[in-house]
């Protein structure tokens, strides 16, 4: 794995943050811990999609960029932003193109094989 391609990850995770942003949808306000441990799927039952990607998804990604842990082969979280934030009509696509790359970046890592170190 190249280090370029864990830094084009963490950037790609800034972006969503910023777009997130653009749209009103980041939050300062924590939910409770009660809604955050559900084990169903993007905490369906407990969280909206944006919640989830800013409270459980953007902080378990960092963590596995700096511990450069291994990341899941297919990530696929595009399908479930394209209706989470089908509301939000044209002013979605920027949102869904960074999906889309986090997507991208997060099965290319998995997929690539570790630099030797000799």
């Amino acid at each position: 794995m190249r280090p370029d391609q864990w830094v084009a990850l963490a950037d790609a995770l800034l972006a969503l943050e910023s777009e997130l942003r653009g749209l009103g949808l980041w939050s300062e306000v924590r939910p409770e811990l009660e809604r955050l441990s559900s084990t169903t799927p993007f905490c369906v039952d407990t969280l909206d999609f944006e919640q989830w990607l800013q409270w459980v998804f953007i902080p378990r990604m960092v963590t596995v960029i700096n511990q450069r842990a291994s990341l899941p082969v297919k990530c696929e979280i595009q399908p479930v932003a394209e209706v989470a934030f089908a509301p939000f009509g044209r002013r979605k696509l920027a949102l869904l193109l960074v999906i889309a790359e986090v997507d991208r970046l997060t099965s290319l890592l998995a997929q690539s094989k570790p630099i030797s170190q000799g």
